[in-house]
């Protein structure tokens, strides 16, 4: 991605079967690469677009230059999270 520009985050929640899954509590934590945490969002059903699958529109800070993101909830008690790094590119 390009400093300055917005990117689609996205998950897909599935199952160990591969049943796609709604979890309870979304968030999006966004970390630098040293893994420390920038900040942690709410998601809602405004940002889901099907079942399991949620996005964020997000605009990183210009000092970054990759980032961690992990959309993270709970499905029966149990914790479900999925990650990824984006690098943040100046051309």
């Amino acid at each position: 991605m390009l400093q300055g520009d917005t990117i689609r985050l996205k998950c897909h929640f599935k199952t160990f079967d591969g049943v796609s899954v709604d979890p309870s509590d979304v968030k999006l934590t966004i970390y630098k690469s040293d893994q420390t945490q920038i900040e942690q969002i709410s998601l809602d059903d405004t940002n889901r677009l099907d079942v399991g699958v949620y996005f964020y529109d997000y605009t990183p800070a210009g000092e970054l230059n990759e980032f961690i993101f992990e959309f993270a909830g709970s499905v029966n008690n149990k914790p479900i999270l999925s990650r990824g790094k984006v690098e943040v590119k100046f051309n």
